[in-house]
């Protein structure tokens, strides 16, 4: 599966749109990240305990996202964005979204 944060690929060309495609996923908190993130975040800097969580988040969706793209037909996502959202304290919902397309090589 091709992806791009851009409307096109470089040496491809789009032969069929399929549409929004997305993946979501909501995660929560848990204590030992709570209690790791807590002391980072009294010491200063990085916050290793909720970046690896984000992490986590965004490659999850990002993954879910791929699924459907390629379950709608498509070789391909372009103009991929990401949001998140706080649904309650401690719980996230993290969405990738992009357009599925067919993309064949050659401009």
């Amino acid at each position: 599966m091709l992806t791009s944060t851009t409307n096109d690929i470089f040496g491809h060309r789009i032969v069929r749109h399929i549409g929004v495609v997305r993946g979501i996923t909501v995660r929560s908190r848990n204590l030992v990240s709570d209690a790791i993130g807590g002391v980072q975040s009294m010491l200063g800097g990085r916050v290793g305990a909720y970046v690896k969580l984000a992490e986590m988040s965004r490659q999850e969706a990002f993954e879910h996202l791929i699924e459907q793209a390629r379950a709608a037909g498509g070789n391909a996502i372009l103009a991929i964005r990401y949001e998140s959202n706080e649904i309650m304290p401690g719980v996230t919902e993290v969405l990738a979204y992009g357009t599925a397309v067919v993309v064949e090589a050659g401009q």
